[in-house]
């Protein structure tokens, strides 16, 4: 894909962003309804309920903005959003020198010193809508895969500018980081948790916890953060399936056997950010048993990002995204995965991107009826702020 094309969706997207303000709709918003999170409850506990919470869904997926329309439900500026949007700009201004992304990307950044969440050490971000986990999480608690998106922010316009006070914020990231609930599974093993709340073991979270703290700890010599965050790596590492693959979840919770595109992208990008930064022999090869099996499995002819190995649909622009964006994070290391991220990224825009410049949500399939339709509902954190940041990654590598 030239440049010049990815170029072209990049300022249409931009422009839309721009015209829309930084507020939008999300996947999760209208599933925050105090009915609908008692609903996802009773329906893991009832077959009944499941099948009534699916159809609820369903409805919500087929006529997503009648549905908000109809509960009220108002757009909404996503802390997860603006983290990337910052960091998307700021990569977008390193490589056009547009005044204008250096001016976007930093507000964004302010705002998020703005809107953090509280917490009770350092400084952290979460989701502003009620969400269902095991237990009920509030909206806006603090969690580690919206912090370490900020973080993320912070610490690249701290290497852009050698700022020592983004650098500063990102140890404060650290402090909260550090002090989530840990599972110490042995003496060389443990897991972070999502949130405070309560403990549990997703290891996508877990390697996002692990590769910020061993980044900054190196940088500021904080031995600490660097062991945590090494037995976090471990545990994940221990954990790894026979194909390659990475489930969900990790033990001793019981095996959710869902392996997906996306999750899948975010597990490779950390691991290899981890390899980069310790040169351990082990990680690069899990590393590499895990996106030979995600490029052989999680893809249709090298073009369509697959939700699951054994299931195409829905085709989500979560998925897409993650992947331009991971594939081309790390073409430095396998070259191979550039063309497929260009592949993605074309087939995306000519089949999800809408002439006002946003992208759509997907092409999903009913359960219900088995037919295919295309979502075309704007989602600013799921689709906007992730695809902004897949086609900056892409227009570096490219």
């Amino acid at each position: 894909m030239m440049k010049e094309n990815i170029l072209k969706s990049i300022k249409k997207l931009d422009r839309w962003i721009e015209e829309n303000g930084w507020a939008g709709f999300d996947p999760y918003d209208v599933k925050s309804l105090p009915w609908v999170l008692k609903l996802s409850e009773l329906g893991n506990q009832n077959k009944l309920y499941e099948i009534f919470r699916e159809l609820t869904f369903e409805i919500f997926y087929t006529f997503p903005e009648m549905s908000r329309k109809l509960f009220q439900v108002n757009p909404r500026i996503n802390a997860k959003a603006m983290a990337l949007f910052a960091r998307a700009y700021l990569e977008l201004f390193q490589l056009t020198e547009q005044q204008e992304y250096l001016k976007k990307s930093s507000y964004c950044l302010n705002w998020l010193l703005d809107n953090k969440s509280e917490t009770t050490a350092g400084i952290g971000w979460g989701y502003p809508f009620d969400w269902q986990s095991d237990k009920l999480i509030p909206g806006c608690t603090a969690n580690g895969i919206v912090t370490t998106a900020g973080g993320d922010a912070f610490w690249n316009w701290y290497r852009h500018n050698n700022n020592r006070e983004y650098l500063a914020i990102c140890e404060q990231i650290c402090n909260f980081l550090s002090n989530l609930p840990i599972a110490r599974i042995s003496n060389t093993q443990l897991c972070f948790s999502y949130t405070p709340l309560f403990q549990n073991y997703v290891h996508n979270l877990n390697l996002f916890v692990a590769e910020f703290l061993i980044k900054i700890g190196l940088e500021v010599n904080n031995l600490d953060w660097i062991e945590l965050g090494t037995k976090a790596t471990n545990y994940s590492l221990a954990n790894q399936l026979p194909s390659g693959a990475f489930d969900y979840n990790g033990p001793p919770e019981k095996p959710k056997n869902y392996i997906d595109n996306y999750h899948t992208g975010f597990v490779l990008r950390m691991l290899h950010s981890i390899w980069q930064l310790t040169k351990k022999e082990e990680i690069y090869h899990s590393l590499k048993k895990c996106y030979d099996h995600y490029i052989k499995n999680l893809f249709e002819k090298e073009t369509i990002p697959k939700l699951l190995p054994e299931r195409k649909y829905r085709i989500d622009i979560h998925s897409c995204a993650e992947s331009i964006n991971c594939l081309s994070e790390l073409s430095d290391t396998f070259q191979s995965g550039l063309s497929i991220s260009h592949n993605v990224a074309n087939w995306t825009i000519n089949n999800l991107q809408d002439e006002k410049g946003y992208f759509y949500y997907g092409i999903l399939k009913s359960r219900f009826t088995q037919r295919t339709f295309t979502s075309k509902i704007s989602y600013m954190r799921w689709g906007q702020a992730w695809m902004l940041k897949a086609l900056s990654s892409l227009l570096k590598s490219a």
